[in-house]
């Protein structure tokens, strides 16, 4: 049974092709099922398609990034018109979009692409040689400067286990953050949201969850909207680190020591065993989860029951699986 409820309809950026829309340079799609049928569950899309929406049609003329080793400017050009120039008109959409789209809890960018792509495009001279060097999506680029905390991932990236389960936990976890400002945030409610997701942030990175409760703990000597600006930032740069055998084994452990002594030894050396087991490799992280979660329910904690750490996103989406 789970212990926590996940609102439906999460509002999520998409590349529109993802979504089988034809909207791509030769008119095709790349249609992604695992967002539209699985994620598609829980998020509600917001399908963008930069090229689309500065007026370029489709089908339409490709274009690629292009650069010079002497400067740092990137232009976006047509491959086979060397008068086509979309730059300015991409990055101005960026921006546009970025401050229009800020009900966003993530966005699913359509990687490789000059205009969409989060990382590692291909910049290349103007003779059409790879200049060694490589860029953001002119699009993608502004949007993420307007929006930084925003969790932003590739389709493709998502086929990595352990970059899908942190996608899907910070898109969750920055819905969380957004609703508590929008309630209104308190002294009190800050408390107690650092509080209960204490275990999260150690699995990702222990002294950030340290400096987050110092700034918890000095919060009423600041601007309540100051402490807020920091902590949301620091908050979600932590959850973008992605969380290591290590530190879970490590919060898995902290998290027996609540029911330790409820436990016979055979079943501490069972969930000991697993979790060690876990540590180097051997089984999923569901394999000691699972365990963990059985005794909780039969030792019930309510501290322990309150940490998102036992659910950061609906466990029907698997995700805890595989890593």
């Amino acid at each position: 049974m789970s212990q926590h409820s996940f609102p439906r309809d999460i509002p999520v950026g998409i590349s529109q092709c993802l979504l089988g829309d034809s909207v791509r340079y030769d008119g095709s799609h790349k249609h992604s099922k695992y967002c539209t049928q699985t994620l598609g569950t829980y998020f509600s899309f917001v399908p963008v398609c930069p090229e689309m929406g500065i007026g370029m049609g489709a089908p339409r003329e490709a274009i690629h990034l292009q650069g010079a080793l002497e400067h740092d400017v990137i232009r976006a050009v047509g491959n086979r018109t060397a008068t086509l120039d979309v730059t300015e008109k991409l990055e101005a959409y960026g921006r546009e979009k970025g401050r229009e789209l800020t009900q966003l809890c993530g966005y699913i960018l359509m990687g490789r692409s000059p205009s969409c792509g989060m990382e590692r495009i291909k910049v290349y001279h103007a003779n059409g040689n790879p200049l060694g060097k490589t860029s953001a999506g002119l699009y993608a680029r502004e949007f993420m400067k307007a929006q930084p905390l925003l969790p932003v991932e590739e389709e493709g990236r998502l086929q990595d286990v352990r970059l899908r389960e942190n996608f899907v936990a910070r898109v969750f976890a920055y819905q969380r953050w957004r609703a508590l400002n929008e309630k209104g945030l308190t002294l009190a409610s800050l408390q107690d949201f650092h509080a209960r997701h204490k275990y999260l942030l150690l699995s990702h990175h222990q002294p950030a969850y340290r400096y987050l409760g110092r700034v918890v703990a000095m919060a009423h000597q600041r601007p309540l909207a100051d402490v807020a600006e920091e902590y949301g930032r620091v908050f979600m740069e932590t959850l973008k680190k992605v969380a290591s055998n290590r530190n879970h084994s490590n919060v898995l452990q902290h998290l027996m020591g609540y029911i330790k002594n409820e436990l016979d030894t055979p079943a501490k050396q069972e969930l000991l065993h697993l979790i060690e087991e876990y540590r180097q490799g051997r089984v999923p992280l569901i394999a000691p989860f699972t365990l963990l979660r059985h005794y909780l329910k039969k030792h019930p904690n309510a501290y322990i029951e309150r940490q998102v750490y036992l659910e950061p996103h609906p466990a029907d989406l698997m995700l805890r699986n595989f890593i």
